[in-house]
């Protein structure tokens, strides 16, 4: 099977010795995407619906460079600071999602690159 490396300016920069997203047959792996800009590499804000949107905005950016689209979405991994966010962070995910609900695991983790409140990775088919 042959593996293809997905970039994109679209989405923040590997800050460590990974990939955006690498492709392998019709299926498409996303690195964890935090909330940074991706001109400028800064976090986007302190509120955790603003960080929660910014990332799904990344993972949508290395999606559509791959050809695919949250439809296509088969998996999500939300890792998440503090579980008492869950509700706002749901919310944001909610509305990018739609009708699509992938299958999804969300974890509270005792502290996220760059002390980021959100990190959001997906499997995704792709045609």
């Amino acid at each position: 099977m042959k593996k293809e490396i997905i970039s994109t300016s679209k989405a923040p920069a590997a800050v460590g010795p990974y990939s955006q997203a690498v492709k392998a047959g019709n299926m498409l792996f996303v690195s964890g995407q935090i909330p940074f800009i991706p001109e400028t590499m800064e976090l986007v804000s302190e509120d955790v619906k603003e960080q929660t949107a910014r990332s799904l905005e990344n993972v949508k950016a290395i999606l559509e460079e791959a050809g695919s689209s949250f439809a296509d979405v088969i998996k999500a991994t939300v890792f998440i600071k503090d579980m008492n966010d869950f509700g706002k962070i749901n919310e944001v995910y909610a509305e990018y999602f739609g009708e699509n609900k992938p299958a999804r695991a969300c974890v509270e983790v005792a502290r996220l690159p760059k002390d980021v409140k959100v990190e959001i990775e997906v499997i995704a088919f792709v045609e």
